[in-house]
């Protein structure tokens, strides 16, 4: 059973002297909630069955005593299976449930959409600040033009399958000392079709698609994050006669850039200067999103200073406004010297008294102030 570790009341979210009125309108709600073709939830599938085995035994009386008494164990020695079905025949369950349409839509359930398509697509970070568009191409399946997507030559006939009437669903009921089931599956006449044909058609042979290589132009929004998806709708594989399209998701992937460590909608890069730079003060060129720019260090910049450029970082998806990028300062020291080197920077320490080292904010304090 999919449900042994979960309580049947707590699935329909109702109490456990629920009425049967309440039960019904429990199930109908989650039902239309979380059919796959409705929801977009990885587990919709799972958890609509859950729902449906939930409603099987608490909207039958003696099958909901049981349960109650003995719980899930109770329902096995009892005999109990949730009924059999594929997510296309449940409006034959619904029916079998309510005696009318849970969807509204008239008989059986319409058929099945077609299925979506992953695609990839790369883009620089320095595309990610001002958005950009790339050609994705894909293979999809669509309509056959040759046979209009019907599966049969031109001019040859389609007859109606005699074992399903038409409807690609067979029903089979079973009785027991707990009551009727009811289950449906795929006609094996017609392989679930609905449909049988004489001649198949020479291009499709007789699926009705084919796959065809397409390419769309796609917009990436800036501001976008590594590994988020873009939805367009409608232009996945085709579903079946009368059925819409799936749809394709784009998944965006940002290239590493050397320069720059993306956090969020800020952007952080490093400068490295030297001794004398940090401490004579100097004006160097610092890379930006936007190209070069220059910046002043002041006489006596400290190893770990953060400096903001406003504004420069990358913009908030779907929003208003831009982050920062932030650079961090990094002063070299020299690893080799010579002899006059040396004599200097000797000369240079001896010269120096405290007030030469004032201190100033730690370097760690710094860093805090620059994540704040």
């Amino acid at each position: 059973m999919a449900t042994t570790e979960r309580d049947y009341y707590e699935l329909l979210g109702v109490a456990r002297d629920a009425g049967a009125d309440d039960i019904k309108r429990a199930f109908r709600r989650l039902a239309r909630e979380l059919h796959p073709d409705v929801s977009d939830a990885p587990d919709a599938e799972h958890r609509f069955r859950e729902v449906v085995e939930a409603y099987e035994v608490l909207s039958n009386s003696e099958r909901r005593e049981l349960y109650d008494r003995f719980g899930h164990a109770g329902l096995r020695s009892g005999g109990f299976q949730p009924s059999a079905f594929d997510l296309g025949s449940l409006s034959d369950l619904f029916s079998a449930f309510f005696g009318d349409d849970l969807f509204g839509v008239g008989g059986r359930m319409g058929r099945a959409r077609g299925a979506d398509i992953a695609a990839r697509v790369e883009v620089d970070l320095a595309e990610v600040a001002t958005g950009t568009k790339r050609e994705v191409p894909f293979g999809v399946a669509v309509p056959c033009d040759h046979c209009g997507g019907n599966g049969a030559e031109p001019d040859t006939p389609v007859r109606s399958c005699p074992s399903c009437g038409g409807s690609g669903r067979v029903r089979q009921v079973s009785r027991s000392v707990f009551g009727e089931f009811v289950r449906t599956g795929a006609c094996p006449t017609c392989s679930g079709s609905g449909k049988l044909i004489d001649r198949p058609c020479e291009e499709c042979r007789g699926a009705g698609r084919v796959v065809e290589e397409r390419t769309l132009e796609v917009e990436i929004p800036a501001g976008i994050h590594d590994g988020q998806r873009i939805r367009l709708t409608g232009e996945g594989h085709a579903g079946a006669v009368g059925a819409r399209a799936g749809d394709v998701y784009v998944e965006v992937h940002v290239r590493p850039d050397a320069r720059f460590v993306r956090e969020g909608n800020d952007v952080y890069t490093t400068v490295d200067l030297t001794i004398t730079q940090a401490a004579l003060g100097a004006t160097l060129t610092v890379p930006t999103l936007e190209g070069e720019a220059e910046l002043a260090f002041e006489p006596g910049t400290q190893p770990g200073e953060i400096r903001v450029l406003r504004g420069r970082g990358l913009p908030v998806l779907q929003g208003f406004g831009r982050g920062n990028q932030r650079v961090l300062v990094n002063v070299t020291v020299p690893r080799r010297l010579n002899e006059e080197q040396r004599r200097l920077l000797e000369e240079f320490e001896r010269l120096a008294g405290e007030e030469t080292y004032e201190p100033g904010e730690g370097f760690f304090d710094r860093l805090k102030s620059a994540f704040r």
